[in-house]
């Protein structure tokens, strides 16, 4: 089967560096003003272990509005850490979410939008192209069932703004 492209890639990944300086600064600027609207960041869990990391999987894809909305999310997906410092990934054969954890000073994988792009990857009902117009929907649907409405609306803006097509 040939590969997929991968076209926007490196576009997702940029809009998502903006979302996560964002968060990582919402203590010293809560409030912010995008698109027009005056939004309270949302929290970010973070992540002290790779058990961590795995109980979030499992408690995201028991979540009834999940599971109605993507049929995959009853798939057990298992968390394993990955080597190196390098970026999170996700295996579908195995459905694996492999991150950089605290062994390898990764700490910076081990927070929820991380977690959560890699659960939207693996609630794919088949192979798309992997940060694809379909996935980024998906993300920022999970993003606001799990995280509320203002991550999704973080995320959407931040998308558009940065290029990335959604749907």
């Amino acid at each position: 089967m040939p590969e997929i492209r991968d076209a926007q890639r490196s576009l997702v990944y940029d809009a998502e560096h903006l979302v996560h300086r964002l968060l990582d600064r919402s203590a010293e600027f809560p409030v912010i003003e995008l698109a027009g609207s005056r939004i309270t960041l949302p929290v970010e869990r973070r992540f002290a272990s790779l058990e961590a990391v795995q109980l979030y999987l499992d408690r995201v894809r028991a979540l009834p509005s999940v599971g109605r909305r993507w049929p995959r999310a009853a798939v057990p997906v298992t968390a394993r850490e990955r080597q190196g410092q390098g970026r999170a990934h996700y295996e579908r054969a195995g459905a694996v979410v492999a991150v950089p954890g605290v062994t390898h000073g990764s700490q910076w994988a081990l927070r929820e939008l991380v977690v959560l792009h890699e659960l939207a990857h693996h609630l794919a009902d088949e192979v798309e192209p992997a940060h694809g117009g379909a996935f980024v929907a998906r993300l920022v649907e999970l993003a606001e069932i799990v995280m509320g409405a203002e991550a999704g609306f973080l995320l959407r803006i931040t998308f558009l703004e940065n290029g990335v097509r959604i749907g």
